[in-house]
């Protein structure tokens, strides 16, 4: 846990931040923007919450095609949410002008990366989206 201005902050990625509505999905790829910051594809898009919601959704997408093996994908996808966990608190500072997001990441990387370069564009992807 972090200390931030009195407040406690917990270093969790809990079930209702994860897009998983068909619906959004939809809406995000339909309508929303997107930047490239290899080994990322980054779509984001703004939306109204349902009551008082104040976090964004993210998803998280390697593809089968690049990657055949499960156990390839998988490694992947724990190094990219472990480095979203663990930074996401920049995204959701007070400072931040707008509502929620859409987001999703999505995989175009031809090789397995480490976390240390993983991390270090995914922390460049949330600086570009708060810059948005």
């Amino acid at each position: 846990m972090l200390k931030d201005e009195g407040q406690t902050m917990r270093y969790t990625f809990p079930k209702r931040e994860r897009l998983n509505n068909k619906k959004e999905i939809k809406e995000l790829f339909e309508n929303g923007s997107s930047f490239y910051l290899y080994p990322f594809k980054v779509f984001f898009y703004p939306y109204t919450p349902v009551g008082n919601e104040s976090y964004h959704k993210i998803l998280f997408s390697i593809p089968k095609k690049r990657f055949k093996k499960a156990v390839t994908r998988n490694k992947i996808r724990r190094r990219v949410k472990e480095a979203y966990r663990l930074n996401k608190h920049s995204l959701l500072k007070p400072n931040f002008v707008g509502g929620p997001w859409l987001i999703a990441y999505i995989y175009v990387g031809k090789k397995v990366y480490s976390y240390k370069i993983i991390e270090e564009k995914l922390i460049a992807s949330l600086n570009r989206l708060k810059e948005s």
